[in-house]
């Protein structure tokens, strides 16, 4: 297989897919509260969530791990967005049967296997995003192919569930939550792993996502779907990567993923081909702030000024280990960094990158006397308190994990593709049954009532809207896609703009002008929609648009107040006549030379001079007109 244009040998991957995305149908999963962001705060609840047995009296160590952290969970919200049940101050009402016909219509397009009762049951998780220290979710149906770029995609289950309440601030102490969006269905669709190239798997969830929202269910903008990434090169466990909400990214997270799995592959049959054993490789961490009672290093002095310590652990045989990096971004120092950073700790230091941080080399030899370490070994410094003993046994134990190759984990996304260390891999201890809400029996009159639901080929779709807009496939595949759909239908049938004209402003000019910086989260609909009516009643013209646009995104004032500030109040028609007549005049020896070929340049200098004053369409026929007279009067006037 080759990834990243690098050939990772005699390895095959293995990838799977769990798509989460929210659906909209009119209220919350367990209460009526309406499904809105609002960020009005009226009550704030204050919350310690702490670990449970389960039904086996087992405790589940990713439910252990969020435990040791030790944080408050602060809760915010509002009578708008969120009720008792959100608090966990009242039972959940009756399940919103909406959200379940939903899954149940997706369930029938996959040709899925609908469960003849449904229960919920309650999957512990106390990182907070939840009040009440669990989530909900309901199995709706099993198997099942999806059909994607030629392939046919094993559908394993099917899900209703609740989501998490949306972090809004991380403090050293305590996280904050606000409560709008905990509770809005989701419907979680897991898919068989795959074994193909990663952006086949791309090409997997794009047709997925758009099945899900040609059933009408589905909401649509950024947040609104989560792909969870289960990704394992051959003969050993998945990692989880959580969270992926971008589609592009998937391939790169895929990609990284496979080269830091085989990486760690290779260090661990590079270490048995050494001889080493992890036991009598790892060292126990040891207190040794003395060694730098008299450090230079400031990154040094400010932890022991803060009533940190410095603890060391010597590694047998890892010289130079630390720091290789056979692909980018991918080596051990990274691995042990971003776990002390998922613990709350600033990072490690280790030997292959000193001296460095101000620690010169006096200090380093002290510490391998210290820690009695030879040439062929390395050592790791963390800078921590005394409480953090259990992070000190975590980031030893994953050093002794360096010998088995890749373990199983949960792992976040960043935003150029790589992944970070999150927490430990849950495991079947954290699922136990709801006692608050009775089971639903799916009978064959609900399973008919759903199959109206049961969208046409995405195919199909495309060939009505090509036909209906005039759109060419490209646009009617991005409008399609687009979170602006709904706007676009609406525009079209409330105003004479060109379909054209108004799918390049929703899926292209946004895009573009988002990645030239500018925040697209300012463009809402209402303010869209007012953009789309004052260029439908000439205040502007289309020219004009992206400017427009970049200022509603630089400050939140109506489209009205843009056209003013950036003085784009459109011409008349005698002065636009007057402008052109001028710059041809300008122009004669062009003209006298060019004749009729002279429009082109002509056209660029009318247009430097009234863009986004003028509609290019009418400054071109009056342009053309122009030119067509003066070349008459030279004509004469031989």
């Amino acid at each position: 297989m080759k990834v990243n244009g690098l050939e990772v040998k005699n390895f095959r991957a293995k990838v799977g897919l769990e798509i989460h995305q929210q659906l909209n149908v009119g209220s919350k999963l367990f209460c009526e509260c309406p499904i809105t962001e609002s960020d009005e705060v009226e009550y704030k609840i204050l919350r310690y969530l702490r670990p449970t047995q389960s039904e086996l009296g087992e405790v589940d160590p990713a439910v252990m791990f969020e435990f040791r952290k030790k944080k408050a969970n602060i809760y915010i919200y509002n009578s708008k967005s969120a009720c008792l049940v959100e608090c966990d101050e009242e039972p959940p009402h009756p399940i919103n049967m909406d959200a379940i016909k939903a899954a149940i219509a997706v369930a029938l397009a996959l040709n899925s296997k609908i469960v003849e009762e449904l229960h919920v049951m309650r999957k512990i998780v106390i990182d907070g995003s939840n009040t009440t220290g669990f989530q909900r979710t309901v199995l709706v149906a099993l198997d099942g192919v999806l059909k994607a770029d030629g392939l046919d995609v094993p559908v394993q289950t099917i899900s209703v569930e609740e989501d998490a309440a949306r972090l809004i601030e991380e403090r050293e102490d305590a996280k904050v939550f606000s409560l709008d969006r905990l509770g809005i269905p989701l419907i979680e669709i897991s898919l068989a792993p795959m074994e193909t190239d990663p952006k086949t798997v791309e090409k997997v969830a794009l047709a997925l996502g758009r099945l899900l929202r040609l059933t009408g269910f589905a909401a649509r903008g950024l947040g609104t779907i989560r792909q969870d990434i289960n990704i394992s090169i051959e003969g050993f466990p998945p990692c989880e990567v959580k969270g992926v909400q971008k589609l592009d990214l998937i391939p790169k997270v895929i990609e990284y993923e496979i080269m830091r799995q085989y990486h760690l592959y290779n260090v661990a049959k590079l270490l048995k081909e050494r001889g080493l054993d992890p036991f009598s490789s790892i060292g126990e961490y040891m207190d040794i702030t003395e060694v730098f009672e008299k450090t230079g290093s400031k990154v040094i002095k400010k932890a022991l000024d803060d009533g940190k310590k410095v603890y060391g652990i010597k590694v047998k045989g890892f010289k130079g280990l630390f720091k290789m990096e056979p692909y980018p971004n991918v080596r051990l120092g990274l691995e042990l960094a971003d776990m002390a950073r998922a613990y709350g700790l600033g990072g490690i230091i280790h030997s292959d990158e000193l001296p460095g941080y101000g620690i010169s080399l006096e200090d380093v030899e002290r510490v391998k006397v210290r820690l009695s370490v030879g040439e062929s070994d390395a050592f790791v410094l963390i800078l921590a308190e005394e409480r953090d003993h259990e992070t000190l046994s975590a980031l030893r134990q994953r050093l002794l994990q360096f010998f088995e190759g890749p373990v199983p984990e949960t792992r976040g996304p960043t935003d150029d593709g790589r992944t970070r260390y999150s927490r430990p891999r849950p495991g079947a201890a954290r699922m136990y049954p709801e006692t608050d809400i009775p089971l639903i029996r799916v009978t064959r009159e609900l399973i008919e009532e759903c199959r109206k639901f049961v969208p046409k080929p995405w195919n199909e779709v495309l060939k009505d809207y090509m036909q209906k807009y005039g759109l060419n496939e490209k646009l009617a595949n991005q409008i399609l896609d687009s979170p602006y759909l709904s706007l676009f239908e609406k525009v079209c049938s409330t105003t004479k703009l060109s379909p054209t004209l108004v799918s390049v402003v929703l899926t292209e000019h946004i895009v573009n002008i988002g990645r030239e910086g500018f925040d697209t989260s300012l463009l809402d609909e209402e303010r869209l929609m007012e953009l789309f009516r004052l260029l439908d009643s000439g205040q502007f013209s289309k020219e004009s648009v992206v400017e427009i646009l970049k200022c509603m995104c630089s400050e939140k004032v109506g489209v009205s107040e843009c056209v003013k500030k950036l003085g784009l109040k459109p011409l008349s028609e005698e002065e636009l006549n007057k402008v052109v007549h001028e710059i041809v005049e300008s122009n004669k020896v062009l003209l006298n030379s060019m004749g009729e070929r002279s429009f082109g340049p002509l056209m660029g200098m009318v247009m430097e001079k009234v863009r986004g004053k003028a509609d290019g369409g009418k400054v071109s026929k009056i342009l053309k007109e122009e030119i067509a007279r003066m070349l008459q009067e030279i004509q004469r006037s031989k």
